[in-house]
This record gives structure tokens, sequence and C-alpha cells, in this order.
């Protein structure tokens, strides 16, 4: 890995925050973005879109700190517990528990007396099924030993990247948080085979 292919794969990484952070944040709030286009307020829809930019390159330096951190504790785990199964199995552990405490400790401290549970478990489910998409991928295009790593660093390291936003009650920045994270990561990790083989 030189430092041309690292700083190649961090300003990429950017681009793709930003983007994907205009396109949610667009897209979450349509009908706001659809008024200025509609009241000729174009400076208004420029500097939101800037201030989205920003926004997404917050973000995608989160996920990149998270992504060369589970690097790190991935080596770390292979060289401390000596066997990659065993490895795997305390991470699949991990990735279990984070799930259980992504809507467990929401709904102990958002649920209101006759509010759905539904509402707590999606945002789990949702991650769970994305990254078993993704952790597929990433085993199709290496080999079979990559899926369990990668589904830990999609869910356990996402999860611990959105706790800012986790720890507030309010949808749209869950969201507007969570799918620029999500993406990021799955560019990094898709892309890090490629790069190293480039």
């Amino acid at each position: 890995m030189t430092s041309r292919k690292v700083v190649r794969l961090f300003f990429t990484t950017l681009l793709v925050g930003g983007i994907s952070t205009i396109i949610t944040g667009v897209l979450y709030g349509y009908k706001e973005y659809f008024g200025y286009l509609q009241d000729l307020r174009f400076t208004k829809l420029l500097l939101e879109a800037s201030w989205l930019f920003i926004l997404g390159l917050v973000f995608s330096a989160v996920s990149q700190m998270g992504f060369f951190a589970y690097l790190t504790v991935h080596r770390f785990g292979l060289g401390f517990f000596k066997s990659p199964q065993v490895w795997n199995v305390i991470q699949i552990g991990l990735i279990m528990f984070a799930l259980f405490d992504l809507a467990y400790f929401r709904l102990i401290e958002f649920a209101k007396d006759g509010d759905s549970y539904v509402g707590y478990i999606l945002f789990p489910v949702i991650l769970f099924v994305c990254s078993l998409l993704v952790a597929y991928i990433k085993s199709k295009e290496t080999n079979k030993g990559a899926f369990i790593p990668a589904l830990f660093f999609m869910i356990v390291v996402t999860i611990v990247e959105w706790i800012p936003a986790l720890r507030q009650d309010d949808l749209s920045w869950l969201i507007l948080m969570a799918v620029p994270l999500f993406v990021c990561n799955t560019y990094q990790l898709l892309t890090l085979h490629r790069i190293l083989k480039s």
C-alpha cells in the first residue's frame, strides 16, 4: 500500500461522503428543496447543498477513522487469538451484541408509552440485511474468510461511528448520518482490495 494509494482512497472517500450526504439530505427533505426550486431560490438551494457536502466530508472523515482503526483491531485480534476461527466467533458475538444494543438501548432511552417496537427494531434489521449483502460481495471478490470480518466492520464499526446521532431522538439526523457512513464504509471495504491489486 503506497502513500499515493492511501491519498487516493482518502480523497475519493471524502467525495463519496459529500455526494452521498447531499443525495440523502435532498431525498429526505425533498419537499423543502423542491420548494426552493419552485420559488427560484437557487442561492438558498446552493447554500443548503454546500452545507450538506461539508457535513458529508465530516461523516467521511469519521468513516475513514473507523476503517483504519478496524484494520488495526483486526490484525491485533488475529495476532492475539492466534486462530482466525476463534477471532471470527468473537466477532459474531460482538455483532449480535451490537445489533441488540442498537434496538434495546434506544428503546429504553426514547420509547414512550404506546410506542411501537417496530421503529426501534427497523434500524438493526436494515443494517444487518444491507451489511450481509456487502459482506457477501466482499467475500466473492476476495475469499470466504473475508465474510465475517466484513460483516463485523459494516455492522459494529458503523454503529460505533453512528453514536453521535444515536444519542439524539431525531429521525432526520439518524438517517442523514447513517446513509453516508454506510456508503463510505461500503466504498472503502470494496475498494481496498482493488487498490491493493492495481
